[in-house]
């Protein structure tokens, strides 16, 4: 009877460390995935985010919000998705094309403006106008 040859403790190491590698590669990728908003009204439409365990999943995602992982995101926006793909209304709103159109304008301006900062103004005069330094209120910013 032939018998299977034993592994070593560092082959199944480094077995581990390559599932690992692998999963967290994975998670990595879909992760930042979230921050399109074409894909995630491709998700909603195909009915995947109504589905508990793919709710549950994002749920379990959430670890990437920790400082040792948030490091490797390439699409800081993946993160801010990953937090409204946690309600149910986000989730239902993006089978729509308007919704998936507003969330794209919305990161649009963003990505346009994140280096103007309040109160520099780019002629070189400084205002206190929000109207004018392009901040908008987050009291009417839908799930902001």
């Amino acid at each position: 009877m032939a018998s299977e040859p034993a592994q070593s403790p560092q082959a199944t190491t480094e077995d581990l460390r390559a599932a690992n590698r692998d999963k967290f590669e994975l998670e990595l990728e879909f992760v930042q995935s979230l921050a399109n908003p074409y894909y995630l009204r491709s998700l909603a439409q195909e009915n995947i985010l109504d589905q508990p365990a793919f709710v549950n999943y994002l749920e379990y995602l959430m670890y990437w919000k920790e400082k040792d992982y948030a490091r490797f995101i390439r699409y800081p926006h993946a993160l801010h998705h990953l937090d409204l793909l946690q309600h149910a209304r986000f989730r239902s709103e993006m089978k729509k094309d308007e919704w998936r159109e507003y969330l794209s304008q919305m990161q649009y301006d963003h990505w346009r403006t994140w280096r103007d900062y309040p109160g520099i103004s780019t002629t070189g005069i400084a205002s206190t106008d929000p109207q004018e330094t392009g901040v908008q209120s987050q009291q009417n910013a839908p799930f902001g």
